[in-house]
């Protein structure tokens, strides 16, 4: 995915992001978060700003609260 360095991306992107690193790589969402983080991000969660950042963990706190809906 190309990411436009002057813009704040939208949850929206990191809710894809992350499912599609879930599915490419068969892993847990905690996994994907940890993968998120050292390839999006490249382990400097500043790299974007920090709006981008909070949407990114916007969109992880959504999936886990989604998930743990799911595993009732």
């Amino acid at each position: 995915m190309t990411v436009n360095h002057a813009s704040t991306l939208q949850e929206e992107y990191f809710l894809s992001y992350i499912n599609l690193i879930r599915l490419s790589r068969n892993c847990s969402l905690q996994q994907a978060k940890e993968l998120t983080i050292e390839l999006f991000f490249r382990n400097n969660v500043d790299q974007y700003g920090k709006q981008t950042y909070e949407r990114f963990i916007n969109a992880y706190t959504q999936l886990e609260t989604e998930q743990e809906h799911t595993n009732r």
